[in-house]
């Protein structure tokens, strides 16, 4: 797996950008912060309502430009990505406006499906397969939290530490190695999530901003996602054009004959 470095890279780049043009709704902006007393006695009634934030839907449908940043060799692309709550993550990667594809991939709870038009390739591979890459605690429901701009379930209970700091939420902690720290602003909503695994030297840092009102729920306009992998480093910035949700949604993946599926 980790000897074919071009399909390994371009695999990251692009679980990056789908896990990564002005918006036309409405912006929220976060208010200023106020320093207050932090409430230590009430975790779990704090934690409660961090979650009442969270986006509700069911499905998402979105659109928008990246800027994609593979070791120092940038590139701008479209990006499309369409989502079935706990089921689908569905995306596909054009370049020049739009009119040429280069990859298009579907990940599911247990199954990761990509394909390379330029090298005429379909990787087949568990989703477990991100673990040469990520921390192996990483699964489907974390990359859709990603995306989404929703908190990590795991990370969202008492065993973490909670406290106010210049006015704001600020949850941290550690899981079997896996440092982790999320920064909300004053919409509590996340404004900046890092997850740092010291001794496998892989570090991901996403910075939110923009919230746009969607189904009741708010989700972030921009999007920046920053991988590190030993001395591989891939950031992807996506400024999102629309977004839907709750709408109809397909997942369109053909095998050509002609490619080769590598499994």
């Amino acid at each position: 797996m980790r000897k074919n470095i071009l399909n390994s890279g371009f695999l990251i780049a692009c679980v990056v950008l789908a896990v990564g043009c002005a918006p036309k709704k409405e912006i929220i902006k976060a208010p200023p912060a106020v320093e207050t007393a932090p409430v230590t006695d009430k975790k779990s009634e704090n934690l409660a309502t961090l979650l009442s934030k969270e986006l509700p839907y069911s499905t998402l449908s979105l659109k928008g430009k990246a800027e994609l940043d593979i070791n120092g060799d940038a590139n701008n692309v479209t990006l499309n990505i369409r989502i079935k709550k706990d089921e689908v993550i569905w995306f596909n990667v054009t370049a020049l406006g739009g009119t040429i594809e280069a990859a298009r991939g579907i990940i599911t709870p247990d199954s990761l499906w990509l394909m390379n038009r330029f090298q005429k390739t379909i990787l087949r591979k568990p989703l477990s397969y991100i673990h040469d890459y990520t921390n192996q605690q990483v699964n489907f429901g974390w990359l859709q939290a990603i995306i989404v701009g929703n908190t990590i379930p795991e990370f969202m209970t008492e065993k973490s530490d909670l406290k106010q700091e210049n006015g704001v939420w600020i949850l941290s902690g550690t899981a079997q190695g896996l440092a982790y720290r999320t920064l909300f602003n004053t919409l509590l909503k996340a404004a900046e999530l890092n997850l740092n695994d010291a001794q496998a030297a892989q570090a991901l840092k996403v910075v939110y901003d923009k919230y746009t009102p969607v189904n009741k729920g708010l989700f972030p306009s921009n999007l920046k996602i920053t991988s590190a992998v030993g001395n591989k480093k891939i950031s992807v910035a996506v400024e999102f054009t629309k977004i839907d949700a709750n709408v109809p949604v397909e997942f369109p993946f053909t095998v050509p004959k002609t490619f080769q599926l590598i499994h």
